[in-house]
Formats: structure tokens, sequence, C-alpha cells
């Protein structure tokens, strides 16, 4: 008989009821409030014509998920809507970019493609923080919820990180490449090492989603890749391990040029 290994996932953590705001009166005045959403869960079967409405012009992604989800996040009286309000605001990424120039800076960026663990998140949001990284940018869709335990993972980090949210990661890298920044995409599928990247210029790091790494078009699309040395039997290292030795490799570079 095929003996087969299986793992024991805990389960993930029930959000807690002030991340979230439930019922169609209660949410839609939440979203016309100007608070930062983080996801919006919409019944399938009903048709919150206004709730949608509201939530494509103000480009806040939501779902259609079954009854059945909504009720898994929470017993009470949901009106087949639940919103979930971010910890956080997200900053405009052409303004942040604007004042790393003005202030004299050379821009170091942090690109999340479909990191999806948030205490993987909250962990990379803490060195990014305190590798000095000036925007941490994620997608609007596919990508860790911030939430309270992001948060707390991060350590406070996220209270002073500018988080970007972007629609399309692929024109938003194109943007940054039109803006001067050359793209590095941290993945096993090159044989440029790490060390041999010069971190000293404008740059914009990809770190991909712990599942498959960085999409196919992201690795076309950077300047270069970024392969860590791995000298042991293990085939890679977790994403927020690899997001520290690849940040603290440019840190390391910058600190060296500034002496220099």
């Amino acid at each position: 008989m095929e003996k087969r290994n299986y793992t024991l996932r805990k389960p993930a953590p029930r959000p807690s009821q002030a991340d979230m705001v439930f019922g169609t009166q209660s949410v839609l005045e939440t979203l016309r409030s100007g608070k930062e959403i983080e996801r919006l869960f919409i019944q399938r079967e009903l048709g919150l014509n206004e709730i949608e409405k509201t939530a494509k012009e103000l480009g806040i992604p939501y779902q259609r998920v079954p009854i059945e989800k909504l009720n898994r996040v929470t017993r009470k009286n949901h009106q087949g809507v639940i919103a979930f309000v971010s910890p956080i605001q997200y900053m405009p990424l052409h303004n942040v970019l604007t004042q790393v120039y003005e202030d004299g800076k050379t821009p170091l960026l942090l690109l999340l493609d479909r990191v999806t663990d948030v205490r993987n998140f909250g962990a990379i949001a803490r060195t990014a923080e305190c590798a000095g990284v000036q925007a941490l940018i994620v997608p609007t869709k596919g990508g860790a919820q911030i939430n309270a335990d992001a948060m707390k993972t991060s350590s406070g980090a996220l209270n002073f990180l500018p988080v970007c949210r972007e629609p399309n990661l692929y024109e938003t890298l194109l943007y940054l490449r039109n803006s001067g920044l050359q793209i590095v995409a941290c993945t096993e599928k090159t044989d440029k090492s790490l060390y041999d990247i010069d971190f000293s210029i404008p740059t914009v790091i990809i770190m991909g989603s712990e599942e498959d790494g960085i999409s196919k078009e992201f690795i076309q699309l950077a300047d270069s890749g970024a392969r860590i040395p791995l000298n042991g039997q293990v085939e890679s290292l977790n994403v927020s391990v690899a997001s520290s030795v690849v940040l603290y490799e440019a840190v390391r570079q910058r600190v060296t040029a500034k002496v220099s």
C-alpha cells in the first residue's frame, strides 16, 4: 500500500469584529466615508447594485461570493455584504516617488507579486521599513489582506512604510521603468547572482508568490533577474527571508557607495 504524507494546516485566523463592517446601509456609509476598504464581499445571489456601483467608482476591489462564505466570516445578520476596513491609508505611488526624488534620495521600492500569506507580508513589511524602502507596492487583487495580524507581524512597520495598492502591476512596472528605475526580479529562473546586481541605482525589486514565484510576464519585463545562492539541499527560501537577503544586499551596497 502506498504511503502518503499528510500536512496538517492550522485554520486561518478569523477576522476580528473591529476589522469589518456588515449590513447594507452600514457598508454603504463606510464606502462613502472615504475609509480605506481592504476587501468587500457581496453575496452572489443578491443584486446590491448601489454598493457595487459605489465600489467601482471608488476603485475598491470586491468579490461576489456564496452566502456560506459570508456565514463563515460572521454569524451576525450581514444582509449579504461584508466590508473589511484597512488599518492603513494607502498612498498614491506617483506622490511617493515624486517625494523621493524631490528629497534627493535614490529610490528603492519593493513590489510583491501575489504574496498572500498575511504573516509573510507583515514580516516583509518590517524588513522593508528597517531597510529604508520608500514604498511597498501590492496588487489590488490577489495579495495578502492587511489586517490586525499583518500589523502585528510587521511590529508597527506598516504605520510608517508607505503602501501603494495598484490595479495593474505590469503597467506599474512600466511606469517605474519610465521614471528611471531598474526592475530586478528575485527568481531562481536566472543564472545571475544577487551579488552581481548594482542596487546603488534607482531600483524596484520584485518578490513573487509563495506558490509559484514571480509571474512570467514580470520576469520578461525585468531588466535583470537575481538569484540567491543556495548551497544546501532545500531549493528555495521563504519569501520573507528571501526579501531580507535581497534588501540588505541593497543596503550594503548603498552604504558602501556612500563611504567610498
